[in-house]
C-alpha cells in the first residue's frame, strides 16, 4: 500500500548525524524491515549504518499481523518473548463479519485450531502485534547491537555508484546539515515510494489505485462491546462501511473507511476530527460512543513488483521491492523474509567467504515468492467476504537458485505451496521443526540453528572430519547430531525423509534456516561438505 496523505505522528528518538563517513552497508529506511535487516547484519558482524527520514518509529500501525515464519526469525534473534508480550495472542486471529460491531447476526471465521501431537509445523505461531509496538522492540535490539549505527531524522538526498561502492549524500532534517557517506553496498528499505529504487532507475510493474482508504486511529471503550466476538479484523457488510482493526481489542482501534478521491476532499477530512468520530460511530452502530481521534492517514491499494531486486551494488528489500495488498497479511512479513535472506548473503560476500554472484540468488529466491504473494493477496481482495489469513503460508517457501543444491529427482514446485502439510527436508525448503526433549532450553530443531551454516545429522561421528575440513578452509559449520532428542515416534517418517540414510545422512542448513544441501548417504570423502559449501556460496577454492 502507498501512503498518499498523512497526519501521522511518530515517537521521537535520538537523531543527529554522528556516524562514520564510511561503512560496509548503508540501509535506507527504519521501518520493521529495515530494523530487522539492521539487527541481522549486526548478528552477522557486518558494519552498517541505517538512516530513517522520520524522527522516530511509527505511531500509526500500517501492519499488524506477524506471521509464523517472521516469528521464527525473531525467535532466532532472541526477540520472540518480547514481541509476544507486545501483541495480542494467536487466539484473537479471528475474522468478524457483520453489519456493525453490535450486529446480533454476526459471523466469526478463521479460527486457528491447535495442532495434533506430532503435526505442528512451527514452534512459533504468528500473532497480532501492531507495527508501532513491533518497531519499538526491533529498534531497542538494533540499538543494543549497533549503538552508533542508526540515525533518525536523516534522509537520503542522492547517491552515485562506481565499481567499488556507493557515495551517498545525507541530510539531517532537523538542522539541514549534510554529510557524505561511502558504502560498499546500498540497501533500500524505504518503502513503496523508495528513493533508492527511483535513484537506481528500477521500474515497478503492476496495477495501482485498486482502492483508496482513510485510516483512523482512535480510542473508544469497545472492549465490553466485542467481548463475545473479539477478532483481529472486523469486516462490515454494510456497503461503504469498511471495517475495524483491533490494536488491543479494548480501547485502541483502527477504522478503515473506503473513499472516492474524486469526491472527497481528504485534506479537509483528515483535519475534521468531529466528522471522523461520527464516521466511527456510524460504522460501529453505536451513536453515543465516546471517540477520541488520535491519528489519521490515507492509503492506496496497489499491487506492484520491481523489475529487479539488484542493480550492481544497490539492492531493494520490502516494500521498495514489492507492494503487496494487505488482504492476507503478507506484506510486512514478506519484507522481513527478504531481510533474513539478504543479510547472511551480504555478510558472506563482505567477509570474502562467498563470491559476489551469491547476491544474485537473493532475487532468484525472493522475487518469484513476492509475485505469488501478490497474486494470492489480489485473489483475497476479490473474495473479501470469504478469505482468511494463512498464518503458515510463508513456512512453505521453497527456493530454487545457485545457493541451493537441489536433489536430482526433485519435483518442480511453486515458490509457495499451501497444500504442503509438512516440510520434508528437500533442499530449498525451510528446515523442518521437530520437537526435541533432551537438551535443556531447546525444544525445537530450529533452536539448534545459529548465524552460520549448520549440519544436522543423526549421529556426530560420521561427519566430524567433514566439518573439520570445511573449518580449515575458512568455512566453519556447526555440527548438530539430533536423533536422540526427537520426542515422539510420530516424527519417524518425517525423520527418515529428512536424512535419507537414518544412520549416516546429513542436512546442511543455511543461516536463514533454509536447507542448502542434503546428503542421503555417508560422505564420499573428507571434502564433500566443503565442495557443497563452495558451490552454494559461489566461491572459488583458495589458490595454493
Amino acid at each position: 500500500m502507498v501512503t498518499s496523505k498523512s497526519k501521522s505522528r511518530r515517537y521521537e528518538v535520538r537523531s543527529g548525524m554522528r556516524f562514520p563517513t564510511a561503512t560496509s552497508v548503508l540501509v535506507i529506511g527504519g521501518g520493521p524491515v529495515g530494523l530487522t535487516l539492521s539487527l541481522l547484519l549486526s548478528e552477522h558482524g557486518v558494519r552498517h549504518l541505517l538512516v530513517e527520514a522520520h524522527p522516530g518509529t511509527s505511531h500509526h500501525p500500517k501492519a499488524r499481523g506477524v506471521s509464523a515464519r517472521s516469528m521464527e526469525i525473531f525467535r532466532r534473534c532472541g526477540l520472540e518473548a518480547d514481541i509476544r508480550q507486545a501483541g495480542l495472542p494467536a487466539s484473537h486471529v479471528y475474522f468478524y463479519r457483520g453489519r456493525n460491531l453490535v450486529d446480533p447476526d454476526f459471523v466469526r471465521t478463521g479460527v486457528a485450531h491447535e495442532p495434533q501431537e506430532g503435526s505442528e509445523r512451527t514452534p512459533s505461531p504468528g500473532l497480532i502485534c501492531p507495527q508501532d509496538a513491533l518497531e519499538t522492540v526491533l529498534l531497542r535490539r538494533a540499538r543494543e547491537l549497533a549503538p552508533d549505527g542508526i540515525s533518525f531524522s536523516t534522509r537520503l538526498l542522492s547517491f552515485t555508484e562506481d565499481s567499488q561502492g556507493v557515495h551517498a549524500e545525507l541530510e539531517d532534517r532537523a538542522t539541514g546539515a549534510r554529510q557524505s557517506v561511502r558504502a560498499d553496498w546500498l540497501v533500500g528499505c524505504d518503502g513503496a515510494a523508495s528513493t533508492v529504487r527511483t535513484g537506481a532507475g528500477i521500474a515497478m510493474t503492476g496495477p495501482t489505485g485498486l482502492g483508496h482508504f482513510l485510516s483512523v486511529r482512535f480510542e473508544a471503550p469497545l472492549g465490553d462491546v466485542v467481548a463475545d466476538r473479539a477478532s483481529a479484523s472486523y469486516f462490515l457488510t454494510e456497503p461503504g462501511r469498511g471495517g475495524f482493526l483491533a490494536i488491543d481489542n479494548d480501547r485502541h482501534w483502527i477504522y478503515q473507511h473506503p473513499f472516492d478521491p474524486q469526491r472527497v476532499d481528504t485534506t479537509r477530512l483528515l483535519s475534521d476530527h468531529r466528522q471522523l468520530a461520527q464516521l466511527v460511530r456510524d460504522a460501529a452502530g453505536l451513536p453515543d460512543l465516546e471517540v477520541t481521534v488520535q491519528d489519521t492517514m490515507t492509503w492506496r491499494l496497489d499491487a506492484r513488483l520491481a523489475e529487479t531486486y539488484r542493480r550492481s551494488r544497490i539492492l531493494l528489500v520490502g516494500d521498495a521491492a514489492h507492494v503487496i495488498p494487505p488482504t492476507g497479511g503478507h506484506g510486512m512479513n514478506t519484507g522481513i523474509g527478504d531481510a533474513d535472506n539478504l543479510a547472511w548473503k551480504l555478510a558472506a560476500v563482505i567477509s570474502g567467504a562467498a563470491g559476489e554472484a551469491l547476491l544474485d540468488s537473493y532475487q532468484a529466491e525472493r522475487r518469484p515468492l513476492a509475485r505469488q504473494v501478490i497474486d494470492l493477496s489480489l485473489a483475497n481482495s476479490r473474495a473479501r467476504t470469504s478469505y482468511r489469513i494463512d498464518d503458515e503460508l510463508l513456512l512453505t517457501a521453497a527456493y530454487r537458485s545457485t545457493a541451493v543444491i537441489t536433489d536430482p529427482d526433485a519435483p518442480d514446485r511453486p515458490p509457495l505451496d499451501p497444500a504442503r502439510e509438512h516440510p520434508d527436508g528437500e533442499p530449498g525448503g525451510r528446515a523442518p521443526h521437530l520437537r526435541l526433549t533432551t537438551v535443556p532450553g531447546i525444544s525445537s530443531t530450529l533452536d539448534l540453528l545459529g548465524n552460520g551454516f549448520t549440519l544436522l545429522t543423526p549421529a556426530s561421528t560420521t561427519w566430524q572430519r567433514q566439518t573439520a575440513t570445511a573449518e580449515a578452509a575458512g568455512l566453519p559449520v556447526a555440527l548438530r547430531p539430533l536423533a536422540a532428542g526427537v520426542s515422539s515416534a510420530a516424527h519417524s517418517a518425517q525423520w527418515a525423509r529428512l536424512f535419507g540414510d537414518p544412520a549416516a545422512g546429513a542436512v546442511l542448513v543455511r543461516p536463514d534456516g533454509h536447507i542448502a544441501w542434503r546428503a542421503p548417504h555417508p560422505p564420499a570423502d573428507d571434502a564433500e561438505l566443503l565442495r557443497a559449501l563452495r558451490r552454494i556460496l559461489s566461491a572459488q577454492p583458495a589458490r595454493r
